[in-house]
């Protein structure tokens, strides 16, 4: 039997490469419309309604109407949005956090999906505060660089302009206004009580990520050291999406791009005992967007996670 799967807003970054990692598998049945009825209210609407999963890989606004227009009981929803990521009665797509995370996902309707730099900083933070090593109330700082193609289409154009202005060529930070999207997400998942200093930075590459946290070992929780880190990430990241990785320098450097078309995550802690970094690598397209989306429909669907993903 066929799962019946329907992407509702198929022509964004997001969406594409989603429809990319589906199309080959024989699982699952597309239910597709085409460029003049995916406009169409209506059309829409009797889609959300047919399908087994929907994916919306849309605006926030647009993403709440479409789980207004959604009338079926059994019918699951992966919104790749912020509208609803710190919401009680959504599941949090970050199954690898802990097991009441993993089973959220596995049995609830309404899902979540991560954003990107949130899913590195929530990687890093999170586990760190549940096993007493940084307190909830540390003050922190989360650099993330990213490829541009985390800006979608109008970026990825601007990018991709034989006539762009040189300025494109070099590391541009942006949220200066530390406003980001992603900082509410990154709280409450977390369980951080106050916002971290949020500097994203985009480059000129496709796509890829690097988040670092950097941490004072007078930021850690007494008697806890840089040794007590790599324990926790090696218990709890050591399956195939998401993995500690002892060595990942490449000669004492490492690419934001290393990690470009996969849809897993490294987790490494570089520095020493005084000054310590944690890092997470991935690609803001997988991990950070299409990848974990499709991990949560693998779940749903009772599949192994990694199902038809890159690794």
């Amino acid at each position: 039997m066929t799962t019946k799967v329907f992407i509702d807003g198929k022509a964004g970054t997001t969406g594409l490469r989603i429809y990319e990692r589906l199309q080959i598998r024989k699982d699952i049945q597309l239910l597709t419309l085409s460029d003049d009825e995916r406009k169409d209210p209506q059309r829409r609407r009797e889609m959300l309604n047919a399908c087994d999963i929907a994916f919306l890989c849309l605006p926030d606004d647009a993403s709440r109407e479409a789980v207004a227009m959604i009338e079926n009981p059994d019918v699951v929803v992966l919104d790749t949005s912020t509208a609803h990521r710190t919401l009680d009665d959504w599941a949090y797509g970050f199954p690898e956090l802990s097991p009441e995370f993993f089973q959220k996902v596995a049995n609830s309707k309404r899902i979540a999906v991560p954003g990107c730099h949130a899913s590195g900083f929530i990687a890093l933070v999170r586990p760190l505060i549940d096993a007493g090593i940084i307190s909830a109330d540390a003050l922190l700082t989360c650099h993330s660089l990213t490829g541009y193609s985390g800006g979608g289409k109008k970026m990825i154009a601007e990018y991709d302009d034989p006539e762009r202005p040189a300025l494109f060529e070099a590391p541009r930070q942006y949220g200066l206004t530390q406003q980001h999207k992603h900082l509410k997400e990154m709280v409450k998942i977390s369980g951080c009580a106050n916002a971290p200093v949020f500097c994203p930075i985009v480059a000129d590459y496709y796509s890829g990520m690097l988040v670092t946290v950097p941490l004072f070992k007078a930021q850690l929780c007494s008697g806890k050291g840089v040794e007590d880190i790599r324990n926790v990430y090696r218990n709890l990241y050591n399956g195939n999406m998401v993995f500690y990785a002892e060595e990942a320098s490449e000669g004492g450097l490492l690419s934001g791009n290393a990690m470009s078309g996969k849809d897993s995550m490294q987790i490494m802690v570089e520095g020493n005992d005084e000054r310590i970094l944690l890092l997470a690598r991935y690609d803001n397209l997988g991990k950070g967007a299409s990848g974990a989306a499709v991990e949560c429909m693998n779940i749903v669907m009772k599949q192994p996670c990694e199902t038809g993903l890159d690794l």
